[in-house]
């Protein structure tokens, strides 16, 4: 997708809009000025015919000015939002804007929202298409469970039968729940700001076992406590579920926090992949997978970013924002 307009220097629109109307303003001025003075020395037919000629010249320049700084940039543009609405989605290059500053802002930001919408739609493609896979085994498990309640079966295949589908029915309603997180996630949150001193509380409330450790716990981040609570909640939820007993929370003048927790850490294999929607490997457990992919999104919606780091110990996520 593109996502630059050329960098070139160009004049703004209310230059150019000024420029143009003194034009138009000072081209028959100086004509009615300097036409005694041709006619005297020239003729009156040549100084007329002169006066046009000059004219039509100044006309011809500032028409192809116009065209240059305000016509062809927008027809340049609309052409691009063309092709991208006909699905046109290998256009590398950056558009060659020849405008005014405006219209070089206004240029990247529909290229942008294309690039964000075009984004957006192969987001909901995946993760339909994550749903679906992830929703067919549970129903084929109540599908299968029901044609054999139609058979003749003893109470003990009849109880391991309604075992399976209440698994099935809890799995189903597991993905659901994530399913609504993950689009509450992606609802931008207002702005805000909060400190690990002021949500610690809370955390401590929720994992009451766990040793949490803060440094930098007064150092003001740029997101409201109720989404950074989110956030934490699934990281360390995470991380208990994988063995650690502690989390060290650390948060830096640069505003990037570091998670570090004392459990097994993720193994090599795994780490290109943990967020990946419905990704697991506690899927046995009624893992769902979808813990890092709503911490992804609300993150995304205030422009931060989570990566996971290499640690000697344990497994490390920094958030910068």
């Amino acid at each position: 997708m593109p996502r630059n307009i050329n960098e070139k220097w160009r004049p703004s629109l209310g230059l150019v809009l000024g420029a143009t109307l003194t034009a138009v303003l000072c081209i028959p001025i100086i004509g009615l000025i300097t036409l005694p003075y041709l006619t005297r020395d020239l003729g009156q037919s040549v100084g007329a015919i002169l006066i046009v000629v000059i004219t039509v010249v100044f006309t011809l320049f500032l028409g192809y000015v116009l065209t240059r700084v305000l016509l062809r940039p927008i027809t340049t543009l609309a052409d691009r939002a063309k092709a991208l609405e006909a699905g046109n989605l290998d256009i590398t290059e950056p558009l060659p804007h020849y405008g005014t500053q405006e219209l070089r802002e206004l240029g990247q930001a529909i290229l942008d929202m294309a690039n964000t919408l075009h984004d957006r739609e192969a987001s909901v493609r995946t993760y339909t298409n994550h749903v679906t896979h992830e929703l067919k085994s549970p129903l084929t498990t109540l599908q299968g469970a029901a044609e054999l309640l139609q058979e003749d079966l003893s109470p003990e295949e009849r109880s391991q039968l309604a075992d399976s589908m209440q698994q099935a029915t809890r799995r189903m309603g597991a993905l659901l729940e994530a399913m609504r997180e993950l689009a509450a996630a992606r609802e931008p949150l207002p702005d805000g700001t909060t400190t690990l001193d002021v949500i610690a509380p809370r955390l401590k409330q929720a994992f009451p076992a766990l040793t949490l450790s803060i440094q930098g716990g007064t150092i003001t981040l740029p997101l409201l406590s109720e989404g950074l609570v989110i956030v934490l909640t699934h990281l360390i939820q995470n991380a208990v579920q994988h063995g650690a007993t502690s989390i060290q929370l650390t948060a830096s003048d640069s505003l990037i926090l570091s998670i570090q927790d004392n459990g097994p850490g993720i193994s090599p294999g795994n780490q290109t992949r943990i967020f990946d929607p419905f990704f697991t490997t506690r899927r046995g457990d009624g893992g769902t997978g979808m813990g890092l992919s709503i911490v992804v999104s609300l993150l995304n919606t205030r422009g931060a970013q989570i990566d996971h780091v290499q640690s000697p110990t344990g497994a490390r996520f920094d958030i910068q924002f």
